[in-house]
């Protein structure tokens, strides 16, 4: 089972149509929201996407660089279904998924994504020639996906394993009190490890059923207003 499988399956069973991510970005004015089904077609496009654009496969190295934003949840879940090892650092890895401020640091990888994190699926500007846009490509791609079969003692997480991701989001939601009904306001990054906001801000609140408000270049001032609009809680 892939740790796709393992966190967004059993919101799907339990109610896919309840919004799971709802993500602004104070910068821009962007709110879009997205129910579990939704958000499951894009985590299916993806890894159709990288499975057959990019040929990631179980194994695969994929460096995911980019910030906390609704289309890096798709793209950690859709590289994690596809069987990819996430990794922090593109040099060496197989593929990058990197958003226009990265592009630079990417280059080590064997095949650059870029992401324009554009709401309206504009392509990203100046991208380099050899490289893929994943907002013109990833719209081509079916919105069902069905994995190999991946063993729990396998990397998803630099050297965590698949087992690893799965046991400290479900600890850290029971730990941090997140059940099916917490909506979780959070500002935080997300950090490619087991010891900060990548678990707590987003695969605790998947594991525990809940839902986030995930919120980019946050104005403090509009926090607490958020919080009460959206009826979430800020997270610890």
């Amino acid at each position: 089972m892939t740790v796709t499988d393992a966190l967004l399956a059993p919101v799907l069973a339990a109610d896919a149509r309840r919004p799971l991510i709802t993500f602004y970005d104070d910068a821009t004015g962007e709110r879009l929201e997205f129910s579990g089904e939704t958000l499951a077609n894009w985590v299916a496009k993806t890894a159709n996407f990288l499975r057959d654009e990019c040929d990631v496969e179980p194994g695969t190295r994929v460096a995911v660089v980019l910030p906390a934003h609704w289309q890096t949840a798709v793209a950690l879940l859709g590289a994690w279904w596809s069987g990819a090892v996430v990794v922090g650092d593109p040099a060496g890895a197989d593929v990058a998924l990197a958003d226009a401020e990265h592009l630079d640091a990417a280059a080590g990888a064997g095949l650059v994504v870029g992401f324009s994190l554009d709401a309206f699926g504009r392509p990203l500007a100046d991208l380099p020639a050899d490289a893929v846009d994943y907002a013109s490509e990833v719209r081509l791609h079916g919105d069902a996906f069905v994995p190999e079969p991946v063993p729990g003692d396998s990397a998803a997480l630099g050297d965590a394993t698949v087992d690893d991701v799965v046991a400290a989001a479900r600890r850290r939601a029971a730990e941090l009190g997140y059940d099916a009904g917490s909506r979780v306001l959070s500002v935080a990054d997300w950090p490619l490890d087991l010891s900060g906001g990548l678990v707590d801000g987003l695969l605790a609140v998947l594991a525990a059923g809940g839902s986030l408000v995930q919120v980019r270049h946050p104005d403090p001032a509009a926090l607490d207003r958020k919080a009460e609009v959206e009826k979430a809680t800020p997270a610890p």
